[in-house]
């Protein structure tokens, strides 16, 4: 046992759960200096980071726990997630393809690929990234939403028609949204009345 890692690591983890998180993240940069190998200090690194909402620090913490451990799907995740919030929505679209890869029931990778197809303008490829998305999230009205925005700006009306549809029966709010975002008019039939 490397005890000058094990005591950066422990500092760093009993300052991290105080949420001393400054502290914590000097003693995890410690922790991985002392073992490149440390996969566990470079995700809190990450995690920190993306915390603090820099992202770009986030992402290259996440890509030192991708090189050490390259079959994580959840920070494949998480890296999509930073990218997409740096502004990377190619790189973002990329890290999603790799944790819905290795884990393809991962429906938060298929929808941040969705969202981030759809900032590339590829709304086709969003689509198909947001129907995966609600097909493991059937109950997930914020998906079907940008499914059926996705769908509308692929111009395929007859699908964001059924997505409206789906939507009433459990999200009619969100449902009147979508009809009143795509400008259609033509199916307002479909919205119930709806309490103020």
């Amino acid at each position: 046992m490397n005890y000058d890692h094990w005591r950066h690591y422990a500092r760093g983890w009993v300052f991290h759960f105080l949420g001393k998180t400054d502290i914590a993240y000097a003693a995890y940069v410690e922790a991985l200096r002392f073992d490149p190998t440390d996969v566990q200090s470079a995700r809190h690194l990450a995690s920190i980071a993306a915390e603090k909402h820099r992202w770009e620090v986030a992402e290259s913490w996440f890509e030192k726990v991708l090189e050490l451990a390259p079959d994580d799907a959840d920070s494949w995740f998480n890296l999509g997630f930073v990218r997409e919030h740096a502004g990377k929505a190619a790189g973002s679209v990329a890290a999603f393809a790799e944790a819905v890869r290795l884990k393809p029931i991962q429906d938060r990778a298929w929808y941040g690929m969705g969202l981030a197809h759809a900032r590339l303008g590829q709304h086709d490829a969003a689509a198909k990234s947001l129907q995966e998305a609600v097909r493991l999230q059937p109950m997930n009205g914020e998906a079907y939403y940008q499914l059926g925005m996705a769908l509308h700006h692929a111009r395929r009306p007859d699908e964001v028609t059924a997505v409206v549809a789906k939507l009433v029966g459990f999200e009619p709010k969100r449902a009147k949204k979508l009809v009143q975002d795509t400008e259609r008019a033509d199916l307002m039939h479909l919205i119930p009345e709806l309490p103020f």
